[in-house]
């Protein structure tokens, strides 16, 4: 069906809000129970000039904007962010080696209105920040055979589609404290034993790069069932580097992940064409916190042009979609379409998208 020319099904639109203009919404979204009481999403932005942004969504369908902040200079960005209490932490990546500020930012947003500062290779790190203002180095990881100097010789390389060896999303969960699920892009899905954390150690690594085209994003675990979600991310306009999918893995030996099936999405000839990027990105990852939808049954993935899409793993063999919204393509858009970014569901089952490009943010209710 359409809404407003957006295409839906078992979804509709709530509210949306552009940011002012700065709708360029990047890979952070979280949200906080402010202590005056509302509810408030805090936005990543994909690139300069704007670091960050707070919206006001305690009522989902007049989402307003509180702060928005600015980065030091446009050869940074802020593309991600995360939320503990109070405590929201800003990763700052450059441009180039050596550009200066670069590293992890602390900001005290007890008054979300007043964020305060209480003072090529990517890999994971663990950091302890017990104390905000003095974080300490705990252990760190690598690929084995990506860093200089490592005896390991050069891992298979796809020869068309080749976007390195590095960490990207990375999970702890409460309920496993000593695994971390990461999605290391060309490196495939890598679980890593953390009981040691000055010491972390690979207990697996799924790799399907080659023969498919890489980019593993995000990693999901769902306990109960002993799968893991595993989504790539389409990186190329017009599908050009199809197939870009959401995997079902079966976790039950975490030491030898097996993919049992993929979720079912429109053919990339329905989507490729209507502007820029069509495949899977991000998923929402249950961090199990009060304001957040915890489920392992219904996964929600964001899909670029292809909008938001919800799919039930009930039957991990058959993967069932069974919603999705697709908005209009936003005003100035340079891609002609819609670039859902990244998506987060409250414990309302309020469903927060983001555009990577101008559109802002969009929330959603789901009606099944």
């Amino acid at each position: 069906m359409t809404q407003n020319g957006a295409l839906s099904n078992n979804m509709r639109l709530l509210g949306h809000n552009d940011l002012g203009g700065f709708g360029n919404c990047g890979e952070g979204m979280a949200i906080q129970m402010a202590r005056d009481g509302r509810r408030v999403i805090w936005l990543g932005h994909e690139s300069a000039p704007k670091n960050f942004t707070a919206v006001d969504v305690t009522d989902p369908r007049k989402p307003s904007v509180i702060v928005q902040t600015d980065l030091p200079h446009g050869d940074m960005r802020s593309n991600n962010l995360d939320l503990v209490g109070d405590l929201l932490v800003v990763p700052y990546q450059t441009s180039r080696v050596g550009m200066q500020p670069a590293g992890v930012e602390f900001f005290d947003v007890a008054d979300p209105g007043k964020p305060r500062n209480p003072k090529d290779d990517q890999f994971y790190r663990i950091v302890d920040v017990r104390q905000p203002t003095r974080p300490v180095e705990v252990g760190r990881w690598w690929l084995p055979g990506t860093r200089d100097g490592d005896p390991e010789p050069p891992l298979a390389r796809h020869p068309k589609f080749d976007a390195g060896f590095r960490a990207h999303n990375t999970n702890v969960y409460p309920r496993r404290p000593d695994r971390a699920w990461i999605g290391y892009i060309d490196g495939g899905a890598i679980v890593l034993d953390i009981s040691d954390m000055a010491h972390p150690r690979m207990l697996s690594r799924w790799d399907y790069h080659p023969p498919y085209p890489g980019f593993t994003h995000t990693l999901l675990p769902l306990f109960d069932p002993q799968l893991v979600i595993v989504s790539d991310e389409a990186t190329a306009e017009a599908g050009k580097d199809w197939p870009k999918l959401v995997w079902v893995v079966d976790i039950r030996d975490e030491t030898n992940p097996v993919p049992i099936s993929t979720f079912p999405i429109p053919a990339v000839a329905d989507f490729g064409g209507r502007g820029g990027r069509y495949g899977a990105h991000n998923l929402h990852e249950n961090r199990p916190v009060a304001s957040n939808l915890v489920s392992e049954k219904l996964i929600f993935g964001t899909y670029f042009n292809g909008g938001v899409r919800v799919h039930d793993v009930s039957n991990p063999f058959q993967p069932e979609e069974v919603a999705y919204y697709v908005p209009e393509a936003p005003r100035g858009s340079r891609a002609g379409a819609v670039q859902i970014n990244d998506v987060l569901v409250d414990e309302r089952r309020v469903v927060y998208a983001v555009d990577r490009l101008i559109g802002g943010l969009y929330t959603l209710e789901l009606q099944v």
